[in-house]
């Protein structure tokens, strides 16, 4: 071969490189396709010279788990866009469409075929994603059911049950910063869907080439032919009734004059919370003005967590000049609320999920047991990363409690396990130590609109008789002794980070554990499947009178996460403890893997 012809080969092979990149194909294919965003095209041309931005776009493709998708929206195969939510819809329609299949015979009373429900919240580009998976449905022969204006994450398992949908799917990345989105995906229990499912739809869009196999419809073609219908009102209104009915107080007085501040933090509780209150007579609520219109550049708050003090700061300040005894928060797609309450020397205290949790279920507890509204055999449900004292107020009122893994989706499966016995109605309430409440079977989700109902109706049940949460919080301490729970958060860097973490796991399995200078007393590996939950990735060290560690690799982030629970007369005493617990867990670590980083 001589010199031109080398260079001529070399130049031939530099194209075809550039042809079959997945960069390259992006570009190429991004340009041609229906579902063109301005926004990829612009980006993939942007980045043409930058490899570095190129390997980040395209290093891996977008895991898909329980959680579905979630990511920084941007071009390429590592970033949530049109296309990687094309074709995880189609793949969620193959995967359903299969379902259908096998069991035709439990389907044929649904008259008007597959459905499957769509929602989105507020993020950038949600409304899009939502179109675009309508459009993959439509084109699949499904029925695409969408709402007409962005919706709560529980007012999209409340549809999926109502409609009597094959799956769900909201469009949120929750409490995420602005750069995120997601695909949030559920099965047609309302529930958001089991590892065994997750699995299947991956397998499924794992077969699918991003741009050749995805089908599509325009939009309002599909509007047209009926294969996309927004959801009706009345399903909305019933979402609301439901939530209204979960009222506890009976004929009892409340103070429903009592002083709210709302805020939404940008995101789709605006208007179902205010419709609750004010419906339920509630018409004391100011909301925060910069953090009321949806925006999911999130403007004031960066971090649209409630769990995080930052989200509260506007609302507490604006109830200081109201002199309000509530501040109210809930996080962009309302699933989790967090809450500030005015004590009786004027501070705003912020309350953790755990500390609201076991105030509304003593309240659910106590006013059920005083209207005589309680089942025969009540059942409340929690995480096992969850307080315990929950389940020392549940057994004070005979109320059994179900413990399950970590995630909202096994406390709705206990309600289907009951609902499947007939015994829907022995659940009254649930909670978990990430601000998610729900005290009724209508969905199968947390519902961040029925927990901000039913804490200001507790509010201001209490306020009524002159009791104010923080006393009425210290007066359980007082009862069933004081419990500190928190969590501690160690980074496990990179590839060799997770295999530490891994090993240190596999060690602690082995034992003993021995914190804060003593032998723990009782280990309980989820790994092996306990009381007939999954298998899991979690251990539950049990510290007698003291308190309990639960230690769990995150599902999402390179880190290990540490439940540490603390159980004293005072707070000052089980402070201490729990300070004594994380330092010696720390040390344990150490002793365990020296080079850890951490």
């Amino acid at each position: 071969m001589n010199k031109r012809d080398m260079i001529l080969d070399k130049s031939n092979q530099e194209n075809h490189s550039q042809l079959t990149s997945p960069y390259h194909r992006w570009l190429l294919k991004a340009e041609q396709n229906q579902l063109t965003d301005p926004d990829v095209v612009r980006e993939l041309r942007e980045m043409k010279d930058d490899k570095k931005r190129i390997e980040e776009a395209f290093y891996r493709e977008l895991a898909f788990g329980t959680g579905g998708l979630r990511g920084i929206i941007g071009a390429g195969t590592s970033r949530m866009n049109v296309h990687t939510v094309a074709r995880a819809s189609q793949g969620l329609a193959d995967y359903v469409l299969k379902e259908r299949g096998n069991a035709m015979e439990s389907l044929e009373t649904k008259a008007e075929g597959c459905r499957i429900a769509i929602s989105y919240d507020s993020r950038i580009k949600s409304r899009l994603f939502a179109e675009v998976a309508c459009r993959v449905f439509a084109a699949n022969g499904m029925k695409a059911c969408l709402y007409p204006e962005l919706m709560p994450t529980p007012c999209l398992s409340f549809a999926v049950r109502r409609l009597g949908c094959d799956a769900g799917v909201m469009v949120t990345a929750s409490h995420n910063p602005k750069e995120y989105n997601g695909y949030k995906v559920y099965g047609p229990d309302g529930c958001q869907i089991t590892v065994e499912a997750a699995e299947a739809i991956y397998r499924e869009i794992t077969k699918l080439d991003m741009f050749d196999d995805i089908r599509l419809m325009d939009f309002d073609e599909g509007v047209k032919l009926g294969r996309i219908a927004y959801i009706s009102p009345e399903v909305y209104t019933d979402f609301i009734e439901e939530v209204k009915a979960q009222s506890v107080v009976g004929d009892e007085p409340v103070n429903k004059d009592l002083s709210i501040v709302y805020t939404p933090l940008n995101g789709t509780g605006l208007k179902p919370v205010l419709r609750v209150l004010k419906e339920s007579g509630y018409t004391n609520v100011t909301v925060v003005k910069e953090q009321e219109e949806a925006d999911g550049n999130f403007p004031t708050c960066p971090y649209p967590n409630p769990e995080a003090a930052e989200a509260l700061l506007l609302g507490i300040e604006q109830a200081k000049e109201r002199e309000a005894a509530l501040v109210v928060a809930t996080d962009p797609d309302c699933d989790r609320v967090g809450i500030a309450v005015r004590d009786r020397q004027g501070r705003y205290v912020l309350l953790t999920g755990n500390e609201t949790g076991v105030l509304l279920l003593d309240y659910v507890c106590s006013r059920r047991t005083a209207e005589g509204t309680m089942p025969g055999n009540p059942v409340m449900a929690k995480t096992i990363v969850t307080t315990d004292m929950g389940e020392r107020i549940a057994e004070h009122y005979g109320v059994r409690t179900v413990n399950v893994l970590t995630g909202f989706k096994f406390i709705g499966e206990q309600i289907g396990k009951l609902e499947d016995q007939g015994r829907e109605g022995d659940f009254i309430f649930a909670f978990e130590e990430s601000y998610g409440y729900l005290s009724g079977s209508y969905v199968r989700d947390k519902d961040g609109v029925g927990g901000a109902f039913l804490i200001c109706e507790m509010c201001a049940w209490y306020e009524a008789r002159g009791i104010n949460l923080v006393d009425k919080l210290n007066d359980l301490y007082e009862t069933y002794g004081f419990y500190m729970d928190k969590l501690h958060s160690y980074t496990f860097a990179g590839v060799e980070g997770f295999e530490q973490m891994e090993r240190l796991m596999e060690d602690l399995r082995k034992g003993p554990v021995i914190i804060g200078g003593r032998k723990a007393e009782k280990g309980m590996d989820y790994g092996l499947g306990i009381d007939g939950l999954p298998r899991s990735n979690v251990l539950k060290c049990l510290l007698g009178p003291r308190g309990a560690v639960v230690i769990r690799p995150s599902g999402t982030e390179p880190k290990l996460k540490v439940y540490l629970s603390a159980r004293a007369g005072d707070r000052q005493a089980a402070e201490q403890m729990e300070a004594e617990l994380a330092e010696s867990f720390e040390a344990l670590i150490f002793e365990k893997r020296e080079d850890l980083p951490i």
